[in-house]
């Protein structure tokens, strides 16, 4: 048989993942025609069927399952070819992509990035602003500013500090509402809720606070929406207290309840850390979020 083109291969492996030719064609950069063309070629040259159409669907069949583990070895085995290859690199020119939090990614990391500007202009930073965890070793980010403490025995990573958030209101529901300071009377007022599952509520509730579906009056998961509406005036939410402090328009409420702490952990693969712009980046996201940098206010 005759060596597989990797391309293809990637358009398999992306595909069967997503479950979806849309999905795989805007992870791998590629328009939907392209991938739908690069995945009827390998099912050619190998001359089998690897996916069943079932409307916007891709379904893997039972020959393309045999051969997705396969196909995920080849993958990463090229991954850790191409982070072994930027490790070497000694440039300080070129991207670094910072995987954050929301709150992280909108209020403490412009700082850190002007500062960074100006040291190594040559520096691109990409920013991946999502609460969920960016895969290192998939390269969907470089570095990584996670809030908890990285397992993988590939990734490296430095706890630089702890950090706390508590809960706030904006200064007009305060005046229309009172000032709650205790748990007890957080249960008589309107909170932003992240998700109607219960886990938001379940949380809250293992934190002291005795609510219930009706204290909700409003949900958005994504963490700059909810914090929106919590300044608009719509009910109380949470926010780390170093950015919610520079913001003139929110008071903190239910102040007898202990803030919420938790780490902050700076990760990158190993080999990643050798390449002289990603260890650059690394160390002035260590020093500055490290120090605590003073927040973008909005």
């Amino acid at each position: 048989m005759d060596q597989l083109d990797w391309n293809q291969l990637k358009a398999f492996l992306e595909t069967a993942e997503t479950g979806s030719l849309s999905a795989a064609a805007r992870k791998l950069g590629l328009t939907q025609p392209t991938l739908s063309r690069q995945v009827a070629a390998i099912e050619k040259h190998l001359g089998v069927t690897l996916f069943e159409r079932v409307g916007k669907a891709m379904v893997i069949t039972s020959t393309g399952l045999a051969l997705l583990d396969h196909a995920r070895l080849m993958g990463a085995a090229a991954d850790d070819v191409r982070v072994a290859a930027t490790g070497q690199s000694q440039s300080v020119d070129g991207v670094v992509c910072i995987s954050a939090s929301e709150g992280v990614a909108a209020y403490l990391l412009p700082p850190v990035i002007s500062r960074l500007r100006q040291q190594a202009p040559g520096i691109v930073i990409e920013v991946v602003s999502s609460d969920a965890l960016s895969d290192l070793r998939r390269r969907e980010a470089d570095i990584a500013v996670r809030h908890v403490r990285p397992d993988q025995p590939d990734l490296i990573g430095r706890l630089i500090r702890e950090a706390t958030a508590s809960f706030y209101a904006s200064t007009t529901w305060v005046h229309q509402n009172g000032h709650p300071r205790t748990a007890e009377e957080a249960a008589r007022h309107a909170f932003i809720g992240s998700d109607r599952t219960g886990r938001y509520l379940e949380y809250l509730r293992q934190h002291g606070l005795p609510l219930g579906p009706s204290n909700f009056v409003c949900y958005a998961e994504n963490t700059m929406m909810n914090w929106a509406l919590v300044r608009q005036g719509l009910g109380i939410g949470p926010m780390m207290d170093e950015i919610a402090c520079a913001m003139p328009d929110v008071v903190r409420v239910l102040d007898d309840v202990p803030p919420v702490r938790f780490p902050f952990w700076l990760v990158t693969h190993r080999e990643l850390r050798t390449a002289r712009r990603i260890r650059l980046v690394f160390d002035m996201l260590a020093d500055a979020l490290g120090a605590g940098v003073q927040p973008t206010g909005s």
